[in-house]
């Protein structure tokens, strides 16, 4: 586990922006160095942001698009184009404005799909579709993620990993049904801590007051049974991405000494 890194931003609006300047700029690293790139998507108020601010950049064209794969880190069990999954928010802030690959865009499996309305299936199918994705150089069933985004949750919940719940101590399955989950819709899917950190950077987002303890927590020595986002991390980097607001609670000792 190595170190987590704080960015903090002046507000929601700078950290949407920075961040998605930032993706792009590690896009383009990858696929220089490696022929593409790999990014799995989070959801969410903040993971929509950024995918809107990289979507009115103009370096967004520096991407090669066609050489990107995308998945996601977790789905609300939803029938296919329904608003609320995280697929169908994600092509109407971006992936419908840019000529994206689309066999290399990997969502996970809607309720209405065939494997119907057992969503431990349809876990099992993403983490075989995972799996099959991975080479001999990923050392294990998931690709290696060159950035995986996640949103972070007032209780402390990344993907659809809630505290105390099943799901955040799984160690064996990469992708696992979710049922009964604190927020609507209780059915869903998520990668777990094991798939999570299988990426080279984990980056973890968090904008606004109601964030601001949960980060807190998570940056402050929390257990990853009771504190989910604790237990996210990447294999070379870490990275939170705040805004003022949600850093208002962190430690002296953690918080940066200017605002980005």
């Amino acid at each position: 586990m190595n170190t987590p890194q704080l960015v903090v931003h002046r507000d929601k609006e700078l950290m949407a922006q920075a961040a998605a300047a930032r993706l792009i700029t590690r896009i383009v690293d990858a696929q220089a160095a490696r022929g593409s790139a790999s990014v799995v998507l989070t959801g969410g108020r903040n993971g929509n942001a950024l995918l809107t601010a990289l979507g009115a950049s103009p370096a967004r064209d520096a991407i090669d698009w066609g050489r990107l794969d995308l998945w996601w880190g977790d789905e609300r069990f939803l029938p296919e184009g329904d608003p609320e999954r995280n697929v169908t928010q994600a092509r109407a802030a971006l992936l419908d404005s840019v000529p994206v690959d689309p066999a290399r865009v990997r969502p996970m499996p809607p309720s209405d799909g065939v494997h119907g309305s057992d969503a431990d299936a349809a876990a099992a199918a993403y983490a075989a579709e995972l799996a099959a994705a991975a080479g001999p150089e990923d050392h294990g069933p998931v690709p290696t993620f060159d950035v995986l985004m996640l949103g972070v949750g007032p209780d402390t919940h990344v993907a659809s990993l809630f505290p105390e719940l099943p799901a955040v101590r799984e160690t064996d399955r990469m992708v696992v049904g979710v049922h009964g989950a604190p927020k609507p819709p209780p059915t869903r899917i998520s990668l777990t801590l094991p798939a999570i950190r299988a990426a080279r950077e984990v980056w973890l987002l968090a904008a606004g007051e109601d964030k601001a303890k949960a980060a807190a927590i998570a940056l402050s020595g929390a257990g990853e049974i009771q504190a989910p986002a604790a237990g996210a991390y990447g294999r070379s980097r870490t990275l939170w991405l705040l805004d003022a607001a949600a850093a208002s609670e962190l430690p002296r000792d953690l918080y940066p000494p200017s605002l980005a």
